[in-house]
């Protein structure tokens, strides 16, 4: 039974399958469904695989995820089935296993083409299944034909989405001349790597991007792999954020789960370098937990879970109210689904007009002072808000 399990793991792994059907029961009398026919779905943006069981009169239908495809099938093939046909993207696969269970696998041309996923209609990417992409290739998202590896959907969807945010700020960026963009906290670079392909090999577009980060050995790999891939204008240092002063103008800044008060010091010099895009993902926020008091809200304040979230999202509210004072116009968006990860608000603002300052220094302070809060973002900025 090992090559059919290799077999099944493979499938599972690439995420090749276009459907499978188990047949053949080992004991012809038993009562229960005669076949099992298998095909992939998309459940909440994430891949998984329907199972249909059919009976003499009726089918019932059992949806599991990708990571859990191979120990369902070697059960029912190790239960229940004597044969199977696999139809992938690269052939068939017609599977016969004997009442001993030696397995014989016979290999053929492919006889189907993948479709959409049932449960929801077939997205648009930005970078499409099916192309190859190099850096996505490198980084172990697609294989060189250009088919994303099952495990590593999730993050081809967060690449993806992220594109799409940077997109939909184009035009705030400056066209008249190359553009310079720092990634604060880079880490291992998926998005770093996604948004320099994006810009400069889809848009055509000139480009000067750092990655910073504290880990010498992520930033050693990021830059090999840079070289390897020839993003010439894709730079990778070791260094803290508060630190980094190597440039004067930059015009969009990136910060993805930078902890805590580090996201406070990569909105900072993103304001004092006047960038028109600003994307974060905030991480770790403490500051707030440690301020927080107020006993109208003690009935939720009490609860450390409920605090933990509260003050993560009132302290981003600030970091938005405090970039709107600050000359930007600023959105709150889910970046990816909570079933992944709860650190899924990214805050994007965008260089805009003169807004009434008055007004929104009010609303500001009076939030503050409620929560009786002492917000880093403010005290680093201090000479560039209204007086108190």
């Amino acid at each position: 039974m090992e090559s059919l399990r290799n077999l099944v793991h493979q499938l599972a792994e690439e995420g090749t399958l276009i459907s499978a059907t188990l047949s053949q029961r080992r004991k012809a009398g038993d009562a229960g469904y005669t076949k099992v026919v298998i095909k992939p779905v998309e459940l909440k943006k994430s891949l998984h695989y329907q199972l249909a069981y059919h009976y003499a009169n009726k089918v019932k239908h059992e949806n599991v995820a990708a990571s859990l495809l191979e120990e369902k099938m070697m059960k029912l093939f190790e239960d229940t089935f004597r044969q199977g046909l696999f139809c992938t993207v690269q052939a068939d696969y017609q599977v016969l296993i004997s009442k001993k269970y030696k397995v014989s696998i016979l290999k053929k041309s492919p006889s189907k083409k993948p479709g959409p996923l049932t449960h929801n209609r077939q997205k648009r990417y930005i970078l499409e299944e099916g192309t190859p992409v190099p850096f996505l290739v490198e980084l172990g998202i697609m294989n060189p034909d250009g088919k994303v590896f099952a495990k590593k959907y999730d993050k081809f969807r967060q690449i993806n989405r992220f594109l799409e945010m940077v997109e939909d700020v184009i035009p705030h960026l400056p066209e008249d001349r190359p553009l310079t963009i720092v990634d604060f906290g880079c880490g291992k670079s998926y998005l770093t790597f996604a948004l320099y392909h994006y810009l400069s090999v889809q848009q055509h577009r000139e480009l000067n991007i750092v990655g910073l980060d504290l880990k010498a050995d992520v930033i050693e790999h990021c830059g090999t792999l840079a070289r390897n891939l020839r993003y010439d204008q894709l730079r990778f240092l070791v260094g803290d954020i508060a630190d980094y002063d190597e440039l004067s103008q930059v015009d969009m800044v990136v910060t993805l789960h930078a902890c805590d008060t580090a996201t406070d010091a990569a909105l900072e010099k993103a304001v004092r370098w006047g960038a028109s895009v600003i994307l974060s993902v905030p991480c770790c926020q403490h500051e707030l937990f440690n301020q927080v008091h107020s006993p109208v809200l003690e009935p939720l304040l009490s609860h450390g879970i409920l605090k933990e979230r509260f003050s993560a999202l009132a302290t981003d509210a600030l970091r938005a109210k405090l970039l709107d004072l600050l000359g930007y116009k600023t959105q709150l968006l889910e970046f990816i689904d909570m079933e992944h990860t709860p650190k899924n608000i990214l805050i994007r603002a965008v260089k805009s007009s003169a807004a009434d300052k008055d007004r929104l220094w009010q609303e500001y302070a009076a939030f503050r002072d409620f929560l009786h809060a002492d917000p880093y973002l403010e005290r680093a900025c201090r000479d560039l808000l209204p007086s108190s």
